[in-house]
């Protein structure tokens, strides 16, 4: 799978046909393109030639021993077919973003003033898991972002346990420059760049 591609999965069985699975790929809440490889197989072994899924609403029939089959649906046709699954889909997550001087783990003023607000909604959702990504902008080498990266993420979840959050629910980690907001070449001082990411699951 490529991305975080949402997907729809129905096992159905036909009186007289092989078990068919179906899988519909559903768009990101983000917009972001996904993909997902659908392979028929039969105790691990494929059964037949890989096929990708990469346009929202792609929807695969995939049979053992068959090659697979896929239509284009609308959003329409999908929540007709499968309002049932719809309706059990985990909730999206919630992101919050916070941002950072150059070259530390020091707020923004801006962000220092949201924090109380970011934290508060970060953590009302019960029962739930928080990722927090460090990320930095361009400037400096790899291995020093990944530290900076990392060392905000911390920052972050340290004021996300003092909430009472529990500790093995909320997941701190770096990206370094990996993963810029705004798209820059190397060695840019790109202010949004230098950010926490809070994901509430």
């Amino acid at each position: 799978m490529r991305g975080l591609a949402a997907l729809l999965v129905a096992a159905v069985l036909a009186a007289g046909c092989a078990p068919m699975t179906q899988v519909t790929l559903l768009p990101q809440p983000d917009g972001k393109p996904s993909a997902v490889e659908v392979t028929p197989e039969q105790n691990g072994v494929a059964t037949a030639a890989a096929t990708e899924l990469s346009r929202p609403y792609d929807s695969a029939e995939v049979r053992v021993g068959a090659a697979v089959q896929v239509e284009q649906l609308d959003a329409k046709t999908v929540e007709e077919r499968h309002a049932r699954l719809l309706s059990v889909q985990p909730p999206v997550p919630e992101q919050f973003l916070l941002y950072f001087e150059t070259g530390s783990s020091t707020l923004t003023t801006e962000s220092q003033s949201a924090l109380d607000t970011v934290l508060k909604e970060a953590t009302s959702r019960p029962g739930g898991e928080i990722m927090v990504i460090g990320h930095t902008d361009s400037v400096g080498a790899q291995e020093y972002n990944d530290a900076l990266s990392l060392e905000r993420a911390k920052f972050v979840r340290e004021m996300i346990l003092k909430r009472g959050f529990s500790p093995d629910r909320v997941y701190a980690s770096g990206r370094g420059k990996r993963e810029l907001l705004v798209p820059t070449e190397d060695q840019v001082d790109e202010p949004k760049n230098r950010r926490v990411e809070i994901l509430v699951r």
